[in-house]
This record gives C-alpha cells, structure tokens and sequence, in this order.
C-alpha cells in the first residue's frame, strides 16, 4: 500500500514531494493529477495542484494522503513574502496602526520603568505575564459564532487534506478565536507550530479579505498557544539574565505579533532590561538589550 497524495504550487512540485516520500523514482510511478494549480485558492494566492502518486507494483491501492508539514510549505510558497502588504488598503491602514500600537506599548512600559526606577523599584529575578496580556483572558471576552466564514474555509482545507479536525470559533470586533480538536492536532500543530502558524496566516487572509478594518485571528489546538506562552515566558526570563550577565544584546527568532507581544509583556517591569521589534512581518523579530 503504497501511495501519497500531495498538493505543491504546481504538479511537478508535488509529484517530486510524493516521490521524495515514497522513494522512488520518477519511471517506477503511477502520477494521477488530481487538480491542477490555477489563480486564486479560496479566494488567496494561487491555487495549488494535487497529485496522487503510487508505486507501479501497488498500482491499484489509492489511499487518501495526509496532510504533512510540506503541504503548508508548498501552501505558503504561493503567498507574497509579506503578506499584510496585500491586504485592502482599509484593512492594511489597521494593520499599520496594530503594529504602531505595539511600538507605542514599548515606549510606555519604558515610561513606567523609569518612573519606578526613580522610586527605588527593586528587580525581581522572575518576570510573567499580567492577566490582562494572556491569550486566555482575551478569549475570555469573546462570544461563541456559529457558522463563521474562518470555520468553513478550515473545513474545507481539512477535508482536501484528508485530517480529522472539528473548529468551534468564538469572535469579536477585534480578534477570531478558533479552537481546533480531533485526531489529527497533532499533524496540524506541526514542528513547533509552525503548521499552525501557517494555517493561522492563511484563516488571517480569509477573515481580512473582506472585512473593513483588521482583525486578527489566532488558532489554537490542544491549549498550544497557552503552553507556549508558558515556553515565552521562561525564555524571555533566561534571556534577559544572559544579557544582564554579558551586557550584549539578543535577538530571538521571527514571531507573530501576539508572540512578540508575550515577550514585551514579560519583561516590561525590569529594571535593566528593554525589548523593542526590529524587521517586517513576517520575519519581525523582537530584542532583548540593556536599557
């Protein structure tokens, strides 16, 4: 039984992942073009070819492939590199103004750290979150949506790709919050979330696409995001102290504006230490330096 489906930007991307997977070569194959890539993918980007590829000798066995970490690959490969950049000019303005909020945010934990500096503010060697900055008491404030547009595009991507999942999708004016559970979170969570990142980047383009001002949308499986801001906050704690001890600066690896957030929050209240972003999205980046 040896078969795979796979989705790639075009066929022969595809074809070469499902014979990488298999391994195989190219004469000792039997290549089914399922779909083939044309403009538009669900309204996003461009829509990706689907192939299905089966060993000579197991000719007749067609199972249904899953989706893997190089399917989202091959998803994201036909999005531009910075995908806010495309969004309607409305949407983008809010886009511009969430991000300038969090440059503000810096300037005004800075304020708050001078302030208790002058009265005799002592440094703590742990920092965390305040409830107000965690995912949880965002999601909190929202309300249960049935029948959401984010909720039938996951359906859909689910179903091609041939994963268990089911969504229950809470929503305000501000933030779209989906919870996603079955047997298959684990394919959807990815390597260190990447997969849910990428899902997440595309649900975004989804719910922005055509809405009047931004919004923003966060996905979640098997409490992912709540322990990884748990993983945040412990590596935010360790950083600072190596740049107390070395007196030089560290950057962390790309985030997502929530993510970056996590880490400014954290260490708002220290003393000595001071976070600012630096790039685009989405390779935006956040520094931790002396003050």
């Amino acid at each position: 039984m040896r078969s795979s489906e796979k989705w790639g930007v075009d066929v022969e991307t595809a074809v070469d992942l499902a014979l990488k997977e298999l391994k195989i070569e190219r004469e000792d194959a039997e290549i089914e073009v399922l779909e083939e890539s044309s403009n538009g993918f669900l309204g996003i980007g461009s829509k990706l070819a689907r192939v299905r590829v089966t060993a000579k000798e197991d000719a007749e066995v067609q199972p249904k492939g899953k989706a893997t970490f190089d399917d989202i690959d091959a998803i994201l490969a036909g999005l531009p590199e910075n995908s806010a950049q495309q969004l309607p000019d409305e949407v983008r303005a809010d886009y511009d103004k969430f991000e300038a909020e969090e440059r503000e945010d810096a300037k005004a934990r800075e304020k708050a750290h001078r302030k208790e500096k002058s009265r005799g503010g002592r440094n703590r060697k742990k920092y965390s979150l305040s409830l107000e900055d965690t995912m949880l008491y965002e999601v909190k404030k929202l309300d249960p949506v049935e029948g959401h547009p984010v909720e039938a595009f996951l359906r859909d991507i689910a179903e091609q790709m041939g994963i268990d999942l089911d969504f229950s999708v809470k929503a305000g004016e501000e933030l779209v919050f989906v919870e996603i559970t079955g047997k298959d979170t684990g394919t959807i969570i990815g390597k260190r979330g990447s997969t849910l990142d990428a899902v997440q980047c595309l649900a975004s383009y989804v719910v922005n696409k055509e809405s009047s001002k931004y919004i923003r949308v966060i996905l979640d499986a098997e409490n992912y995001r709540s322990k990884r801001e748990t993983t945040l906050v412990n590596l935010a704690n360790r950083l600072a102290g190596k740049v107390e001890r070395t007196g030089r600066p560290v950057t962390l690896e790309p985030m997502n504006p929530y993510e970056r957030k996590v880490i400014h929050c954290t260490l708002q209240s220290h003393p000595k230490i001071h976070t600012r972003s630096e790039g685009k999205d989405p390779y935006r980046k956040v520094i931790i330096e002396m003050k």
